[in-house]
């Protein structure tokens, strides 16, 4: 079979795309945000932390904070929570957090009851 050049060139262009497309979707991961957390909460009465853990499926977002049972969702870069939780100091409330992950650090705003304040997040451990 004779092929001339510029086929030639089509055909291995056509093969690079391929290869290319095929790598990129079995390389990248989702992010996600499963592990371990630490958290800094900024509130009116100085830094609070916390050390909860989460586990993705899909963007359903479960886990412990506490004694409390985490849930809530995770898309697009975005973690929305929301969950019925038991402060030592302000007494029972619905935690709510909004916050954005990158790389490996979520920063967002916290509520509870008629508190509010901003956070930062670092992972401690990846899940497994």
């Amino acid at each position: 079979i004779v092929m001339n050049v510029k086929s030639f060139v089509s055909v291995i262009a056509a093969l690079m795309c391929l290869i290319l497309a095929m790598a990129s979707k079995g390389g990248a991961q989702s992010p996600t945000v499963s592990g371990k957390w630490h958290f800094v909460l900024q509130t009116e009465g100085g830094e609070r932390t916390s050390d909860p853990t989460f586990e993705q499926n899909g963007d359903k977002v479960t886990g412990k904070w506490g004694d409390a049972d985490v849930k809530g969702t995770f898309a697009d870069g975005k973690l929305n929570l929301s969950f019925p939780y038991n402060s030592d100091e302000a007494g029972a409330g619905t935690l709510k957090i909004r916050a954005e992950l990158k790389a490996d650090a979520l920063t967002g705003t916290w509520e509870f009851q008629e508190y509010s304040g901003s956070f930062k997040a670092t992972r401690t451990a990846p899940a497994q």
